[in-house]
């Protein structure tokens, strides 16, 4: 009897898609969302699992299934079942933050299977994005049969960005912003992730800015409405609902809700202005890997992180 091919997927509902399309070999389904959190460069350790309890436990109150995360990965330790990987994961930083852990946690392992990515983006005809579970049967089916092989230096390069996001310097992760190579989304998923960060001028990340001006220039009828808007509007952020909803909360001081409307108040208007730098005050100090949030601002016109004057003495950056 041949080996079986193991399927890595970005989650339960694309397992769904594939068992439906009866997909040959086996699947295990990721279900992870490190792009938000602390991480260590070792994943397959108890430590790491108790920074993510902790983590997921602190800011949206769910609890790990250990049994089960541990019965999905327990396939990687019968590697000689199998005769290849392929990884199906999207355009998106939330699914590309997965993808180096996932691709870490192989070489970790030493599993030196050959890896395939499918990953979705642009559609030709299609004006937006589209995540693999958009994609109709055929699409799906055309990037199956399109899967890109990994290199050497694809896996290498994987390696080293997971470790710098795991790191102290995240500036680090500049010069890989105009690195070509299989990932054909990672420059913008690293550009993306630096605007996380917030401005240097008003204190918001770029998707907070997003999520204001929405405001400013919608009618916007409730919270709802405004997840709406922000899920279909947010770029190359991946984020679901519950991590759309933590960031309008923390938004809440700049704007008013009434029962059928929400607007910006005056601060609202301020900070988009640029009038004040508002970071201490929305106070979202969120681990991104290994930093927290508000330990750096994110200068637009120097394109780097910039560490926060209150964690070092102002007269001595430069600012702009």
């Amino acid at each position: 009897m041949g080996k079986k091919i193991l399927h890595i997927t970005n989650g339960g509902s694309l397992t769904d898609y594939l068992k439906e399309l009866d997909v040959k070999g086996e699947i295990l389904t990721w279900h992870e969302m490190l792009c938000e959190g602390s991480t260590s460069s070792e994943i397959d350790t108890t430590a790491f699992l108790n920074l993510r309890k902790a983590f997921l436990s602190t800011y949206y109150d769910i609890e790990i299934d250990e049994y089960r995360l541990r019965e999905e990965l327990s396939l990687l330790d019968h590697a000689n079942n199998y005769s290849e990987i392929v990884l199906w994961f999207e355009y998106d930083l939330f699914c590309h933050i997965n993808l180096l852990a996932v691709i870490s946690l192989l070489k970790e392992k030493n599993i030196k299977l050959p890896l395939y990515l499918v990953c979705s983006g642009h559609i030709e005809g299609e004006r937006n994005l589209k995540g693999l579970g958009e994609l109709n049967q055929e699409q799906l089916l055309n990037h199956y049969h399109d899967k890109i092989k990994l290199t050497d230096d694809d896996i290498d390069l994987a390696i080293t960005i997971w470790r710098i996001y795991c790191g102290k310097d995240h500036n680090l992760l500049k010069p890989y912003v105009t690195k070509n190579s299989s990932f054909k989304y990672l420059n913008n998923c690293i550009k993306a992730h630096f605007g996380r960060f917030p401005n240097i001028k008003n204190g918001l990340s770029i998707l907070e800015k997003n999520i204001l001006t929405i405001i400013k220039d919608n009618e916007v009828n409730s919270r709802h409405h405004l997840l709406g808007y922000v899920l279909n509007y947010q770029g190359y952020y991946g984020y679901g609902d519950t991590q759309i909803n933590r960031i309008i909360d923390n938004l809440s001081i700049f704007f008013d809700e009434s029962e059928t409307s929400i607007t910006l108040n005056r601060k609202g208007h301020e900070v988009l202005l640029n009038a004040h730098n508002f970071a201490m005050e929305i106070n979202n100090n969120i681990p991104y890997g290994g930093i927290n949030r508000l330990d750096y601002f994110y200068s637009e016109e120097k394109k780097i992180l910039i560490k926060n004057p209150a964690l070092c003495p102002l007269k001595n950056l430069n600012l702009y």
